[in-house]
């Protein structure tokens, strides 16, 4: 890695968590430059713009929810179990360094519906990806006889996203920590439901 390179990464990793807990609009170059130490021509000598380092720090904000959330899934063998993984790990998403701020996913989501069409995109891919790997993990649950055959894989993978995103926004709007707790109560309800 070159140190222009290492120069980048360590914007990236600085200013992710600026961008995840005030938003695009709502940080400033000079959030940048404090939360670097770097000068705003440094900053701009590694990207072209304040879009192009907002457009990174998603990249990475999201790389680590998908990281802790693959952590924890990858522990199980069983899919209703993976599927828990995905609660146990919003459940501690109050007291989680990555996470602390909201999930970036449902931050940029809803902070770029109509200002930001770039961000925008990445968050729709990622709920995508999320939909798709939930559907991948009741499908080869169903072949594996552990979950129901008349599941319906898509339409669960929905309802468990927008259970647990809506249950995220309600805990940063309100400060409410048992709003959080009440929709990952249901999404386990989801979970039970599958089950054989």
């Amino acid at each position: 890695m070159t140190k222009a390179d290492k120069t980048k990464q360590f914007i990236i990793e600085k200013t992710a968590p600026v961008f995840n807990r005030k938003g695009y609009a709502g940080t400033s170059i000079s959030d940048l430059t404090d939360v670097t130490g770097l000068t705003k021509g440094s900053i701009y000598g590694n990207f072209e713009s304040k879009d192009d380092v907002a457009l990174a720090a998603f990249d990475y904000n999201f790389s680590r929810v998908t990281q802790l959330v693959g952590d924890k899934v990858e522990r199980y063998q069983h899919s209703v179990d993976k599927l828990k993984a995905y609660v146990a790990v919003y459940a501690a998403l109050p007291a989680d360094p990555v996470l602390q701020y909201g999930c970036p996913v449902l931050n940029t989501a809803v902070e770029a519906d109509d200002t930001h069409p770039a961000l925008k995109e990445k968050a729709r891919k990622a709920i995508n990806g999320w939909k798709r790997a939930l559907v991948t993990l009741v499908k080869e649950g169903q072949e594996r006889k552990e979950i129901k055959k008349s599941a319906d894989a898509a339409a669960f993978a929905l309802s468990f996203i927008a259970l647990i995103e809506g249950g995220v926004m309600l805990w940063k709007l309100t400060g409410n920590e048992e709003a959080l707790a009440a929709a990952l109560k249901t999404a386990k309800r989801l979970i039970k439901d599958l089950e054989k």
